[in-house]
């Protein structure tokens, strides 16, 4: 195989455009000097439509699980009684977080590849009415599904006065994302995934009635500490050294959302999704989740005649394409494909070529071109819908 190529299609970190690159190879600037105000200026806004709020976004240099951690400490408190919805292994990072700070929690566990029931939330929330928060993750990257998150949301604040956290970390900048209209309360995402920067930044941000209680909470936080980030972010600043380099990047990753247009980001998303289903269906290896809640950032297949992580270690050995694999209760029995942020449909028919052949080299029965084919129909049939 050439040396150097790299296809990396994990749910994260995922590739960087080349003009975003090329930003964060800027000369380095003070994180104090006027250019990085300007800068942090110039993102604040437009984070916001990313987002689908009015509140200011807050960037913290640190990886996504820094965002979640900022999110527990500054709705909740140690003795607070929290409902953490569990689909998969980052609803359960959520509970981890919670429990490591001694609240108590619930957990509504989802069999892993399902999404969400928002009756269960109901019937949980009625049955405890002390809880405070209710943790709950938009794209569940271990399985590929989507929670309903505006329904969630909705029957949280129809059957109790908890806040509403949301993790997402795999999915803003990918999926619709509307904040204000769907009542979240705390939304939190990071840089690796559709946002197509290296891993170091997280973003947060917070609704009236959060920064309520945020402002009362008396949970011990320092770094992690929201009204230190809102009160610098009001002076286009941070309290902590920012990564700056992955700020000029952002501020080019938001030049090129706004010149794609974000609806048509999410067309993209979605277009990728359903092409690589599409594909994986005619290649007859079944998919972990339903056409109804699958992700439009990754796709999750659980094959059931050949060994996922074979298949993975001959498509990365023969053409540098990297597949991510299962995790924790799901390792070994399935592995997922990352199509978010830089990527297109021509990466789409890339990867099922190269699969078809590993496929192939396996010893399984697969006609070259037939997954192909399927992704090619869809998207012949999707771009003629948009005509």
């Amino acid at each position: 195989m050439l040396q150097d190529i790299s296809l990396l299609r994990i749910p994260g970190p995922s590739p960087i455009p080349p003009s975003v690159q090329r930003a964060m190879s800027k000369p380095m600037v003070g994180h104090r000097d006027p250019e990085t105000k300007e800068l942090i200026e110039r993102i604040k806004p437009r984070l916001k439509k990313v987002f689908g709020t009015q509140q200011d976004v807050m960037m913290i240099t640190g990886s996504g699980t820094s965002g979640l951690e900022a999110a527990v400490v500054n709705a909740a408190s140690q003795g607070s009684e929290v409902l953490v919805i569990v689909s998969g292994s980052f609803g359960d990072r959520f509970a981890k977080i919670c429990e490591a700070y001694d609240m108590l929690v619930h957990r509504l566990d989802v069999t892993w590849g399902d999404s969400v029931d928002p009756a269960e939330v109901r019937a949980i929330l009625n049955e405890n009415p002390n809880i405070e928060v209710v943790f709950a993750t938009y794209c569940e990257t271990s399985t590929g599904i989507l929670n309903p998150i505006a329904n969630i949301s909705k029957v949280v604040h129809e059957h109790s006065e908890a806040l509403v956290v949301v993790d997402g970390v795999s999915c803003v900048g990918g999926v619709e994302t509307k904040m204000d209209e769907w009542n979240i309360d705390i939304l939190v995402t990071g840089s690796q995934k559709a946002m197509m920067l290296p891993p170091g930044l997280t973003f947060i941000a917070a609704s009236n009635r959060a920064w309520k209680v945020i402002e009362e909470n008396k949970q011990a936080r320092f770094y992690l500490d929201l009204r230190a980030y809102r009160k610098s972010l009001a002076d286009d600043s941070t309290p902590f050294t920012p990564g700056v380099s992955l700020l000029f990047g952002l501020d080019q990753t938001l030049t090129l959302f706004e010149q794609e247009g974000m609806e048509e980001v999410y067309r993209r998303h979605e277009m990728m999704k359903q092409m690589t289903r599409a594909a994986i269906k005619a290649l007859g290896i079944p998919l972990l989740t339903s056409d109804e809640f699958a992700s439009p950032t990754v796709t999750a297949i659980k094959p059931e005649t050949f060994d996922g992580e074979t298949l993975r270690k001959l498509v990365k050995k023969e053409f540098g394409l990297a597949l991510a694999g299962g995790q924790h209760q799901l390792k070994g029995k399935i592995f997922r494909i990352g199509h978010m942020g830089y990527c297109s449909p021509a990466d789409i028919l890339q990867i099922i070529g190269i699969l078809e052949i590993g496929l192939q080299k396996m010893g399984e029965k697969v006609n070259p071109g037939q997954g192909v084919a399927a992704a090619q129909e869809v998207y012949i049939q999707m771009t003629k819908q948009e005509a």
